[in-house]
């Protein structure tokens, strides 16, 4: 079935990227490299020790005392706006920005959030403009290519919104789509976007928007036949807007993970260490289950 091997391909090719990662090679040169080490600062005293044993840290943020976050906070639940005054007063709030948060106590920092479209998101912290970035990110063999990334803190699900009496039922139905919305520079614009012959729909029949809520927006109004989106995104905009429901089955499933620009090893490790903590001492799990609720 068409569908099934789409799927495969893509779990295959990620696995695939994944096993890259994870072995620490690099699919090749970045376009843009970290900031100058002259115009950053040390982000702790190379000699002194972490807060739980280890190895001294000895790594460099672009803010002294800061950690710079860049994401794109329209993607709830991980990273969006607040109606009050959000996290610490930071005016967001998700899983993303409180992970975050909580790796930069970890760090002795204090976290900056800079809200952004995504593809400048991932540009920023290419180009040294940020420390990390946050917003959902899945590794992909280009963006290995430009930037590296943290272990996996989480695997998202991307699932398929239509209209509740769309002819579209079943994600088989998805290939009679003419006109299906993503998010620009997601993973579910690169995979949607390729050609058939490699399990896509063609770049003819797939609209890139600046956010999923613009997506729905057009779904809404009958401008598109569906969305393709993260799944617990897809939940909200859901209950946001009657009518609306979310495909039977995983689109694709996907691993996220924090990035940095290419060969900022010492912060990487670091954030690496200081998510294991929060994943065993509970702080992590605490955080999900604030944003997601068990069914």
């Amino acid at each position: 079935m068409k569908k099934m091997k789409k799927l495969a391909a893509l779990l295959l090719a990620l696995a695939m990227t994944l096993a890259l990662c994870a072995c620490g090679q690099q699919a090749g040169t970045p376009s843009a490299g970290p900031s100058d080490p002259a115009q950053t600062t040390p982000a702790s005293d190379p000699t002194s020790e972490p807060s739980q044993g280890g190895e001294p840290a000895g790594f460099t943020t672009i803010q002294e005392g800061k950690l710079v976050m860049s994401t794109n906070a329209a993607f709830p639940p991980y990273e969006m706006t607040s109606d009050g005054e959000g996290y610490k007063g930071t005016g967001y709030e998700g899983i993303d920005v409180e992970v975050a948060g909580a790796i930069a106590e970890k760090l002795g920092l204090e976290l900056v959030i800079d809200d952004m479209g995504f593809d400048p998101a991932l540009l920023a912290v290419q180009e040294g403009q940020s420390d990390i970035a946050m917003a959902g990110i899945s590794i992909t063999e280009d963006r290995l290519k430009v930037m590296d990334f943290s272990d996996s803190y989480a695997t998202g699900v991307q699932v398929v919104i239509v209209l509740e009496e769309s002819p579209i039922q079943t994600l088989d139905d998805l290939d009679s789509a003419e006109m299906i919305g993503t998010q620009a520079g997601t993973t579910g614009y690169i995979y949607a976007s390729d050609t058939p012959e490699n399990g896509g729909y063609g770049e003819d029949h797939v609209t890139a928007y600046e956010t999923g809520a613009l997506a729905i927006m057009d779904l809404v109004s009958g401008k598109i036949d569906a969305v393709i989106i993260d799944n617990e995104p897809a939940k909200a905009y859901i209950a946001q807007n009657p009518g609306l429901k979310i495909l039977e089955a995983a689109w694709v499933e996907e691993e996220y993970a924090i990035g940095f620009a290419k060969g900022n090893d010492a912060l990487r490790e670091a954030v690496n260490a200081a998510v294991a903590e929060l994943k065993a001492d509970g702080t992590f799990q605490g955080i999900v289950d604030k944003y997601i609720k068990a069914d």
